[in-house]
């Protein structure tokens, strides 16, 4: 299963396939950030390195 790669939390695979980065990174998930701001969140701390 996957994982967050901010939190480590489990996540679903449809969760991975629609939020991770063009290197399959999951940088923001529901536990480490708010729902309405995942995309925007993973976003910002694939640029920060976060």
């Amino acid at each position: 299963m996957p994982r967050c790669d901010h939190c480590e939390s489990h996540v679903s695979d449809r969760f991975a396939r629609v939020f991770a980065d063009e290197h399959g990174a999951l940088n923001a998930c529901p536990k480490c950030s708010a729902n309405a701001g995942i995309a925007e969140v993973s976003r910002e701390r694939t640029r920060t390195g976060d």
